[in-house]
């Protein structure tokens, strides 16, 4: 089992969590995470991974088989009330009142959660959200992106500590996906804490402060995003040449090169936070009369190591 979390500040704190349906799927298996006060925790998996399921749990729409989760130190199922007050969910789906307008659905949010009406706060939001010029319009009327945006506003109508976002932004448009990011950077300088599960993987990598790698009902990593990135990561150096080589040549071995491109490419891998001895490289290949035409250097991305991730580890 990872090391899943850190119990300092945890405003989420998930203990030995599992779920199986009576068919004997499996959906979750045993875990452990605790998620701290104001921080945006990335949760990466490939589909049917059980990001969802878990994310579900922790709202209180799935009961789990077995396990406990607290929500600002609310039990979400003893004291189901007082925890999914503290939380706000935005949901794969686009469930929203068809008929009623942007202003009442938000509203209405707000009241189910026993929120005194509060007109500036839900005018704020929709400005937020680009929804002030749609705040009469009903729902039905609206494009799949502003429905999307409206889903967003409903989540935060009762001033959420914590907001779940389920692939906030697939399939919207590129202004949405613009305005979501800078909406989150807001309200994580608020204090909200902030979960998402995205395909976009870039949008992870650029956000976050920690990820964690869901895959087969199981987590396989928490870790820092930088920490992860350091010890991870690859970098790499391509060496394109003039004339191609048969073999390595000896004398270049402490490198560990790799020859590829019928010869033709010197590749020189460093991985997680290594050193790479470049001007050594190239002395050496200079000694011995290898010319070099051009190179060019690549650093993982976290997509590369999410990929890598979930594909070696069962």
């Amino acid at each position: 089992m990872p090391d899943a979390g850190r119990s300092r500040s945890a405003i989420i704190s998930i203990v030995n969590l599992t779920k199986s349906y009576a068919s004997g799927v499996q959906a979750l298996k045993p875990i452990t995470l605790d998620i701290d006060k104001g921080e945006i925790f990335a949760l990466l998996g490939p589909n049917g991974a059980g990001k969802t399921t878990l994310i579900n749990i922790v709202c209180g729409i799935v009961t789990p088989t077995t396990g406990t989760v607290t929500a600002d130190g609310h039990d979400i199922v003893r004291d189901y009330r007082a925890a999914r007050m503290k939380i706000g969910l935005v949901p794969q789906e686009l469930t929203t009142d068809a008929f009623e307008t942007v202003w009442a659905t938000v509203s209405f949010s707000r009241g189910l959660f026993g929120r005194a009406p509060n007109p500036a706060y839900v005018a704020e939001l929709l400005h937020d959200l680009s929804l002030t010029n749609k705040r009469d319009a009903k729902i039905m009327t609206l494009s799949g992106g502003m429905k999307r945006r409206v889903m967003i506003a409903k989540a935060l109508s009762h001033e959420p500590d914590i907001l779940f976002l389920d692939e906030p932004t697939a399939g919207v448009d590129v202004e949405l996906r613009r305005d979501m990011w800078n909406l989150v950077r807001r309200l994580r300088e608020r204090g909200v804490t902030i979960i998402l599960t995205t395909h976009y993987i870039e949008e992870a990598e650029e956000m976050a402060d920690r990820i964690g790698v869901i895959n087969q009902g199981g987590i396989v990593l928490v870790e820092e995003k930088k920490e992860l990135m350091k010890k991870l990561g690859k970098r790499q150096l391509t060496l394109h040449l003039m004339e191609p080589l048969a073999a390595v040549p000896a004398e270049l071995a402490p490198w560990n090169l790799e020859l590829r491109a019928d010869g033709t490419d010197l590749v020189y891998t460093v991985s997680g936070d290594g050193n790479m001895d470049v001007s050594t490289l190239l002395q050496r290949m200079s000694d011995s009369s290898i010319a070099i035409k051009d190179l060019h250097t690549e650093q993982s991305s976290l997509e590369d190591i999410f990929v890598e991730l979930v594909s070696t580890r069962p």
